[in-house]
């Protein structure tokens, strides 16, 4: 068993967000390993309006969940949702898709299809570059608050912008219709609120809920990695 972890919107490093309960995993056998987005910057390409999209970091996960036969769980965290509806559908290897305070689109639907008129308070625009990111002083409080004081300083790194071209395109699958999944329901979440959270864990095989913020696998590794362990 391999677990693959496609992180949030406005992030990089997805290893890292993820080395807490990578490491619970670890002592137990299980390997993992956190895909690239381009979207974020992460792969070195220019970011912009343009793109690189969701199709780019759709096929970037994609080349991972195909490059083994291992049998598979996918983490997919918030944003991560709508990039994993697309990347697992099809993959005979993906056994399992986890969904962490995750978007869960139907076809068609994009990450705007979530989202209010304006921005979120915590996010800024950048409208000449085409691109957006997490407001720095908001991390803390709204993504990160039952995290310890160092993980927050660490995380404050790790933003990243990110191509405002992931906003509109439609995702073409949603392997969760056909994949067996777990929605992990962040009862304490201040970005995507529980009750969000529960409407799009209707859609979902199961439901388990822990009393955490936004990124449990940092602030609860233990607890995550017996869900995964389980699953």
């Amino acid at each position: 068993m391999r677990v693959v972890f496609v992180h949030g919107a406005c992030v990089k490093d997805g290893s890292w967000w993820w080395h807490r309960t990578a490491e619970v995993l670890a002592e137990r056998g299980v390997g993992s390993e956190a895909p690239l987005l381009p979207s974020c910057g992460e792969t070195g390409e220019r970011i912009g309006a343009e793109g690189p999209g969701l199709a780019e970091d759709v096929a970037s996960v994609r080349q991972v969940l195909t490059a083994s036969d291992e049998p598979t769980v996918v983490v997919a965290h918030s944003y991560g949702g709508i990039v994993t509806a697309e990347a697992a559908a099809g993959v005979d290897a993906v056994r399992h898709l986890l969904l962490v305070s995750s978007y869960l689109p139907e076809v068609g639907q994009s990450l705007s299809s979530f989202g209010g008129e304006e921005p979120a308070p915590f996010i800024e625009v950048d409208p000449e570059r085409g691109t957006f990111t997490v407001r720095s002083e908001g991390l803390a409080e709204t993504f990160l608050q039952d995290c310890g004081p160092e993980i927050q300083r660490e995380a404050i790194d790790k933003r990243a912008w990110q191509s405002v071209a992931v906003l509109q395109q439609p995702v073409q699958s949603a392997a969760w219709q056909h994949v067996p999944s777990t929605y992990l329901v962040c009862a304490q979440d201040l970005g995507t609120p529980a009750g969000r959270q529960r409407e799009f864990a209707g859609r979902a095989g199961s439901v388990v809920e822990l009393e955490a913020g936004h990124h449990p696998f940092l602030s609860q590794p233990a607890e995550v990695g017996d869900l995964i362990v389980a699953l």
